[in-house]
């Protein structure tokens, strides 16, 4: 298998609203980024992924998007993202911008002209079709609840959206569309970023005929990987960078034609298999439930296995649309919080694949414990989703809701960045108010405290990233699950040139035996949460990787 730079480095994710604020005005911004690079390399990292810093009436948080060769004046100008840039990569850190061309704003150039009239040069830019029988073209749902069609007064037609309203698809079909997007991410390419992360990429091919196509979401559409081979003879092949393409309703066998070793479309995707868990058939994540472990550990050693040697596996467990690890599959009690953070980080960081650490995921930041009212929440699926399931619907009521919200909302990721135990956390100086509530316990929960403390979360996700380096085993290494059945641990190997690494986790409080625990012969404990090694005897979410030579 050939190497590349991507599969042995580690991705920090920032959430450039939420990361630091630098110009008093409540948002976090590029020069805030840059204040903070020292932290991000402390860590031990090779990548930063942003999320969207372009130009946007921000109706879904920079993910439509009005200009995609323009700064969102929130974050600061061209001119600090060059700083940025140049800035990052003399410090060793390379930066991947996340590219959002399933859909535009509808604030775009492009969209304002495509729905003045049918026969706009831009009109074919979007996915236009007639009424029928009155009403929209099928029952496509919006991924922000509602129909996925927005019917338009001006000519008389709907417009495909599958998220919100004010985010009209693109029309992949029309080669000048396409064309338009390759001219802009090789404009970007040209500046000298290091690759894209692809905003539900998995969506953009679109079935010719609406009306006979029943399929709530179009995935994996007829001419997607047409397009991705397209996107990488044109663009893609002509750099060294990384790709990783966001593909909701992707199987490992789907994984192999966008992420193959022998394709030629990305690198890697994100998959969401994982993700699913905790949620209910019908209403999703409005209904989280218990997650089984041994259907996490099932999903997630397919992933390994079924990849392994063909396609490479990107390995999370935040992101700023899920919520906080630690309350998700851990334990955020102030017993257990920093215990089960570091067992969940190495459970996912010595797995096959490249890593993916979200902002504040290495201190062990949580969901928001003192988000009570919908009024406390911002993030547009969330408001949609309370409109829809508790005031039209009545489906569940307010504290359903709320509890619902507490587990699952977007809004968990996004609260500001927990620096220090100051008003505002360091986020933002005193006396601004940030544009969305700080999580209440940012006192005890922060990166001063964390750097303080040589046995914190933040040095635990250090010395991963330090290891990764040393141990080629760990990037590379053949996986095999050996408790399948077992409700409370994982335990698995990795096996490369004659070593084994064994990783065992409790996921429970309580203490256990197994025969798993205990050191295998001619073995070194590689990497513990608790500082003594008591054989078969795993304790409250204890974690112990061994390498034997």
């Amino acid at each position: 298998m050939d190497k590349h730079w991507w599969q042995e480095a580690v991705v920090y994710q920032v959430y450039p609203r939420s990361f630091q604020d630098s110009n008093g005005d409540g948002i976090g911004d590029l020069d805030g980024i840059r204040q903070r690079l020292d932290y991000i390399k402390q860590l031990g990292m090779d990548v930063i992924w942003l999320n969207p810093i372009y130009r946007s009436p921000n109706d879904d948080n920079g993910y439509d998007i009005s200009n995609y060769e323009a700064i969102q004046p929130d974050f600061g100008t061209m001119a600090d993202f060059d700083a940025l840039l140049k800035e990052a990569h003399a410090k060793g850190l390379k930066i991947v911008m996340d590219l959002v061309v399933n859909h535009t704003s509808d604030e775009h150039h492009w969209f304002m002209e495509s729905r003045r009239s049918k026969d706009n040069p831009y009109r074919d830019y979007y996915i236009w079709q007639d009424p029928v029988d009155g009403h929209a073209p099928n029952d496509w749902q919006s991924s922000f609840s509602g129909s996925a069609w927005q019917f338009d007064e001006t000519t008389g037609q709907y417009f495909l959206h599958l998220f919100s309203k004010k985010q009209p698809d693109l029309n992949w079909r029309n080669s000048k569309v396409r064309h338009s997007v390759y001219d802009m991410m090789t404009w970007w390419l040209d500046k000298g970023i290091d690759g894209f992360r692809m905003d539900v990429i998995s969506l953009i091919s679109k079935p010719k005929d609406f009306v006979t196509t029943p399929v709530r979401r179009p995935a994996n559409g007829p001419h997607v990987h047409e397009y991705l081979e397209e996107m990488n003879k044109d663009v893609l092949s002509k750099f060294d960078i990384m790709t990783v393409g966001e593909t909701p309703g992707v199987h490992p066998q789907d994984a192999l034609l966008y992420a193959g070793l022998d394709s030629h479309e990305l690198n890697m995707i994100f998959q969401f298999e994982h993700m699913g868990v905790d949620t209910d058939p019908e209403l999703g994540k409005w209904r989280p439930h218990q997650f089984k472990l041994t259907t996490l550990k099932t999903i997630m050693s397919k992933w390994q296995t079924e990849l392994n040697g063909r396609a490479w596996n990107s390995l999370y467990w935040n992101n700023h649309d899920q919520p906080r690890v630690v309350s998700r599959f851990g334990n955020d009690s102030d017993e257990f919080r920093e215990r089960s953070a570091k067992m969940l980080g190495a459970v996912l960081h010595f797995q096959q694949g490249t890593p993916y650490i979200y902002q504040g995921e290495e201190i062990g930041m949580t969901n928001a414990m003192n988000f009570n009212s919908i009024e406390d929440y911002q993030d547009i699926e969330s408001l949609n989703a309370y409109r829809d399931l508790v005031e039209q619907h009545q489906t569940l009521t307010n504290d359903q809701m709320i509890k619902a919200l507490h587990h699952s909302s977007r809004d968990n990721a996004r609260t500001p960045m927990q620096w220090d135990d100051s008003v505002n956390a360091g986020f933002a100086k005193e006396g601004v108010d940030p544009w969305l509530q700080l999580n209440a316990n940012y006192t005890s929960v922060n990166v001063k405290n964390a750097l303080a403390d040589k046995e914190s979360v933040f040095y635990f996700y250090q010395k991963m990233n330090t290891l990764r380096k040393q141990y080629p085993i760990i990037t590379y290494g053949d996986y095999t699950l050996l408790d399948p059945d077992d409700e409370q641990t994982w335990t698995y190997t990795r096996k490369l040139d004659g070593q084994t690494l064994t990783l065992t986790a409790n996921f429970s409080q309580d203490s256990l035996t197994r025969d798993y625990a205990a050191a295998p012969a001619n073995s070194t404990l590689l990497l513990s949460n608790y500082d003594d090694d008591q054989g078969q005897t795993l304790r409250p979410y204890e974690v112990k990787v061994y390498l034997t030579k």
